[in-house]
């Protein structure tokens, strides 16, 4: 795996999706399409990203007719990635999902994968964000037990 040049221009995108579960791998496409595969933190993003998409699209108003935006940001060493939907009747949460739900577990996999996350609410609208950041070791960090 290459580790990214940390002097790569800034990337900044922003794209407009359409409410439906489609475009869930739109978006995650936008996330291969500006980071690469080869990004060190391109699995954790498009994982991510198809999380929020997803939340979107089955949680908010922008499923079933609306519509829903994602804005990328990234440079060598961090992803910031901000969806925004048509609102929902409450905000986020993140909680325990029973272990035999097949859902409930997109938003504490945020907060366990981003270095920071959060939300915005207001305008009949809800943005939800995460960064990713590049963490190195020094080589021979890891090899000596402690």
């Amino acid at each position: 795996m290459t580790r990214p040049d940390v002097h790569q221009p800034e990337h900044d995108l922003e794209m407009r999706f359409p409410g439906d579960p489609a475009a869930v791998a739109r978006a995650r496409g936008l996330v291969t399409g500006t980071l690469g595969r080869d990004h060190p933190l391109h699995d954790d993003c498009a994982l991510l990203i198809s999380e929020l998409a997803t939340n979107a699209v089955l949680h908010t108003r922008s499923g079933g007719g609306g519509s829903f935006t994602v804005r990328l940001r990234a440079t060598g060493a961090t992803v910031l990635v901000c969806v925004e939907d048509a609102g929902s009747d409450g905000p986020p949460c993140v909680c325990g999902a029973d272990p035999r739900a097949t859902s409930g577990r997109g938003l504490p996999m945020l907060e366990a994968l981003s270095h920071r996350w959060g939300y915005t609410r207001g305008d009949g609208t809800t943005t939800v964000w995460f960064e990713l950041l590049l963490v190195t070791v020094p080589a021979g960090w890891a090899a000596e037990p402690v």
